[in-house]
């Protein structure tokens, strides 16, 4: 159970600030951050509730839309995507040099031709 909360805390908070900062240019700090105390807050919330605060609720006809708190890491990223999405298209888009940073992540330049071993 421990690493199953682990990798939905995980899941919640870090791997949408991770996506979003290398494929969507206009991502900026607003929102990564927004992001992430979304899906984490939301995540642990849910976790403490049925573990700790109402462990007798903790039942697949409580759960919100049947997910137990093992599974609802999922639901925390895909409000951390949505809230992260959201925010930065509210908010001034990131400094040239910081897009050009997630150009440079996205095409790596500088390495030179391959050459055969």
């Amino acid at each position: 159970q421990v690493v199953a909360f682990a990798f939905g805390l995980a899941a919640a908070s870090l791997f949408p600030a991770i996506l979003l900062g290398i494929f969507v240019k206009r991502m900026n700090k607003e929102g990564v951050i927004a992001g992430m105390l979304s899906g984490l807050i939301f995540t642990f919330a849910y976790i403490v509730f049925f573990k700790f605060v109402s462990p007798e609720l903790n039942s697949s006809e409580n759960w919100l839309w049947g997910i137990s708190p093992e599974g609802i890491g999922t639901i925390g990223m895909l409000l951390n995507f949505l809230v992260a999405f959201s925010v930065s298209q509210a908010t001034s888009p990131p400094p040239a040099h910081v897009q050009d940073l997630v150009d440079d992540i996205r095409v790596p330049t500088g390495a030179g031709v391959a050459h055969k071993h």
